[in-house]
Parts: structure tokens; sequence; C-alpha cells
């Protein structure tokens, strides 16, 4: 039974990591927006393949993020992120606090 949770704790923390890897794509995909970046060049390709969809759920969702011309959904897709970074982190402080108490 401790290896099963072992794995999953694993798993939470990968995730978790994931996340936190994707949130700072969106840092550096808001502050490239600022500077009007070759739109030909491959990096700047990658992360807009990654991080548009995501921006045009949350515009379509809350049309309100779009306030005078200025993009607020990066905003939103981090405070998503660090909601459920933080809702992961909880949740391997209990799988690890539940494993000490079952004596894994």
């Amino acid at each position: 039974m401790s290896y099963l949770m072992i794995i999953l704790v694993k798993l939470v923390q990968l995730v978790s990591s994931l996340l936190t890897l994707y949130m700072w794509v969106v840092i550096i995909s808001a502050v490239l927006s600022w500077v009007n970046p070759d739109p030909y060049n491959p990096i700047v390709r990658f992360l807009r393949s990654i991080t548009d969809p995501v921006y045009a759920r949350i515009r379509r969702a809350l049309p309100f993020v779009v306030v005078g011309g200025m993009d607020l959904s990066p905003v939103v897709v981090i405070v998503a992120v660090q909601i459920l970074g933080a809702l992961l982190d909880k949740l391997v402080f209990d799988m690890g606090m539940s494993m000490r108490v079952l004596g894994g």
C-alpha cells in the first residue's frame, strides 16, 4: 500500500511541477507580447501554440478580461495555476500525513 501512495505523491508532484513550468511559459509569452517578436521564430510559435488556445477559452468564458484593449487572460491563467498548485500541494501534504498515520 505504501508503494502506491509514494507513486501517487510523486505523480501529484510531477503535475505540480508541470503547472509551475506552464506558469513560466505564460509569463514569458506575456513579456514577449510587449516587444512584438518575430512571428516566424520557432520559439515564439511554440509559445503561442501552447498559450493561445487557453487564452481563447478564457476570453470566451470571461469576456471582461479584455479591458480597454489590454488582455488580462495571462493574469487569469497565472492565478488559476497558482490556485491549482496550492491545492495540489495540500493534497500531497495530506497524502504524506496519511502515510505517516498508517505507518508507511
